[in-house]
């Protein structure tokens, strides 16, 4: 019966060992799923500011009224680019995200919608 009850020992010594080596590998797993969720949130709200701003500057709306509407759905910190020529309209969206939090490293997203003017009495 003995050889039975350090048998169970053993094993549970393993179970700890295991887990001991797991633990910092799912922590690293569990960091990089979070900073990839929050590269990806980043980028989503450029593309969803650039298209705010493309749209803005199409119904003729002025520079500042054009990077306001950009703004609002743009991460914190973003900056907002209007080229306008050619018959339409480019708003570029770039913000740069810090994922690990106070980790020095960063990340540049960048989003680009363009639109064409539209027709207010005929003409553009």
């Amino acid at each position: 019966m003995r050889l039975f009850v350090s048998r169970d020992r053993a094993e549970a010594g393993m179970v700890t060992a295991e887990t001991a080596v797991v633990l910092p590998v799912l922590l690293l797993v569990l960091v990089g799923a979070v900073a990839a969720v929050t590269v990806v949130g980043a980028q989503l709200r450029c593309v969803d500011a650039a298209r705010e701003g493309a749209r803005a500057a199409a119904r003729g709306e002025d520079l500042a009224s054009v990077t306001a509407w950009a703004g609002r759905a743009a991460p914190d910190g973003a900056r907002t680019t209007v080229v306008t020529g050619a018959g339409e309209v480019s708003v570029r969206v770039t913000a740069e995200v810090a994922p690990l939090g106070p980790l020095p490293w960063r990340v540049t997203v960048t989003a680009d919608a363009v639109a064409l003017p539209e027709l207010i009495g005929g003409r553009p």
